[in-house]
């Protein structure tokens, strides 16, 4: 159970979105937004950190009333910040990218059937037929050839052939190297720049901000944030939703009760 925080100083709040703030079909408990808000207003410099891209973030953000002063996207490739001049009030702060060239090459001599997708530095996609499950705004189809040589934040390969427990055995047999990645509730692999994450990007915020390393919390529910679990769990808080897999509540702190629980809104309450 969430553990009341010490008063003091304002915290930075770190909050994966999809099985945390969102339910599956994207709405938001009540209960869950107005302990977020609470938070806001008592300080806490409440941000989201998430695997999704910068267009399909901005709209929780509105959702939610939040205008934090840096947003991690794309796992830790892509740190957002606020600037009231921009058109959608947010720049790009800091960018990481790669050539994916190799890894999809890789990736498809296992799942030849995969369905592909690479996200490009300014936030546009390319994506190979039967990504039909996914936000394809800002995006257009392209053959797999298409996807080669580019300098990308991000990969998202999808195996609809697949039980997740085959495709976990099938991404260990792939032996990558030279990128992070993360694997999803279902068949999906997320791939980003070698050694980058939510907690690499989450560490640069932490140092803008001047935030003590034990003012972290971090709260979320994927494989993908394994390592901001280890990151704010050092010397603050990291707190798993109580749906997530069991390696995920194993690296975390504390456990939270599921999201279709809010379970959200008992760990920001906790704060002071």
């Amino acid at each position: 159970m969430p553990q009341p925080a010490p008063a003091g100083r304002p915290w930075l709040v770190a909050l994966d979105i999809d099985g945390t703030i969102l339910h599956e079909d994207e709405s938001i408990d009540e209960r869950v937004a107005d302990a977020i808000t609470s938070a806001r207003e008592r300080g806490h410099e409440v941000t989201l950190a998430t695997g999704r891209s910068w267009s399909t973030t901005a709209p929780v953000l509105q959702r939610l009333g939040l205008a934090p002063e840096y947003v991690v996207c794309a796992n830790g490739a892509i740190t957002m910040r606020r600037d009231d001049a921009a058109s959608d009030g947010y720049v790009r702060e800091h960018v990481e990218t790669f050539d994916p060239t190799r890894v999809l090459e890789r990736i498809r001599a296992f799942l030849p059937s995969g369905r592909f997708m690479v996200e490009l530095p300014d936030g546009y996609r390319l994506y190979t037929e039967g990504m039909t499950d996914w936000n394809l705004e800002n995006a257009r189809e392209v053959s797999f050839e298409g996807l080669l040589d580019q300098r990308a934040t991000r990969v998202v390969v999808v195996s609809p052939d697949h039980e997740l427990e085959d495709f976990l055995r099938i991404v260990e047999e792939m032996g990558l190297h030279q990128v992070s990645y993360a694997i999803g509730w279902t068949a999906w692999l997320d791939i980003a720049p070698d050694g980058v994450s939510k907690a690499t990007a989450l560490e640069r915020v932490r140092g803008w901000l001047d935030v003590p390393a034990e003012r972290v919390l971090a709260v979320g529910d994927g494989r993908n944030d394994l390592e901001m679990f280890a990151w704010a769990g050092a010397a603050g808080r990291s707190v798993a939703m109580g749906q997530a897999p069991a390696e995920v509540i194993a690296a975390a702190s504390e456990t939270a009760d599921d999201v279709a629980h809010a379970g959200l809104a008992a760990v920001l309450d906790s704060l002071p």
